[in-house]
């Protein structure tokens, strides 16, 4: 059976402090009360193994003091003064065992939501990375937290551009500089403009965006409930065949999927 390194630790070095404070008290010199190092050590058990080691160690601690003033003075017994040091030292000792515990507690606990919260984030990354549909999550000041693969090959930005956190911005004007978009130059400008107007406001208005490579993709922006934004650029050159009526070609590109579903799920997972 292994022990438990973490929780006796603690009484142990409680223990082994009290024995040193006796020798030293009984053979050599005379030993100040040892209170507050039974103190600090209760803390430091607590602080490594919680509330039951703290508690182990107060209880070491106030008996060891016990013993300690019993043969203090020159006839054996205790005084008021004793009483009250000892009474002050349980309930130092305890207070601080149970403070200590709840806050390591807290604290672990914390640790492991944040760990969960990492794992569900990298497995929501990595789902989005296998999709066909490019994904862009946006913060409240319009910084890109999150762009997944599909984005980054339709607009060739490197994945060094892409962990770096770039505005939406810097996005467009690498969309510009690279030749992405299928539009003249004296109409890019409007088109960066018209773009950055409908994420500052939220507008969910869908807009097709044809790339100079001849693919159609369909943008839409869609507001968080963190004040961030999801925007969605979703392939639908394949639905718009050149036989089909060109009045019924918005409805063959909405069967693409619901967006604004997905978005609900994104802003419950932020």
């Amino acid at each position: 059976m292994q022990l438990n390194w973490h929780a006796i630790s603690g009484p142990a070095l409680t223990t082994t402090t009290a024995l040193i404070a006796f020798l030293v008290d009984r053979h050599f010199v005379p030993v100040p009360n040892p209170a507050p190092l039974f103190v600090c050590i209760v803390a430091f058990a607590a602080s490594v193994s919680g509330i039951a080691s703290g508690i182990v160690s107060a209880v070491i601690a106030v008996a060891s003091s016990a013993l300690f003033f019993l043969n203090h003075r020159a006839v054996p017994g205790y005084d008021m003064s004793d009483l009250a040091r000892m009474l002050l030292l349980a309930a130092t000792a305890g207070g601080t065992a149970l403070i200590t515990g709840l806050l390591r507690k807290k604290w672990v606990d914390a640790f492991a939501w944040e760990k969960k919260h990492h794992a569900t984030a990298e497995r929501l990354s990595a789902a989005l990375d296998q999709v066909d549909i490019g994904i862009v999550l946006l913060d409240s000041d319009t910084r890109a937290e999150f762009i997944n693969r599909a984005f980054r090959d339709y607009f060739a930005l490197s994945d060094e551009q892409a962990d770096s956190k770039p505005p939406f911005i810097a996005l467009m004007y690498h969309g510009r500089d690279t030749g992405a978009w299928q539009l003249p130059e004296d109409e890019l400008g409007a088109f960066i403009a018209k773009r950055t107007e409908m994420i500052r406001t939220g507008d969910s208005t869908p807009i097709n965006i044809n790339l100079a490579d001849g693919q159609v993709l369909r943008f839409i922006c869609t507001a968080l409930p963190d004040g961030g934004r999801m925007l969605s650029y979703t392939p639908v050159t394949d639905l718009v065949r050149h036989t089909d009526d060109p009045a019924s070609a918005d409805y063959y590109r909405a069967l693409r999927g619901n967006y604004r579903s997905l978005a609900r799920h994104l802003g419950a997972a932020e």
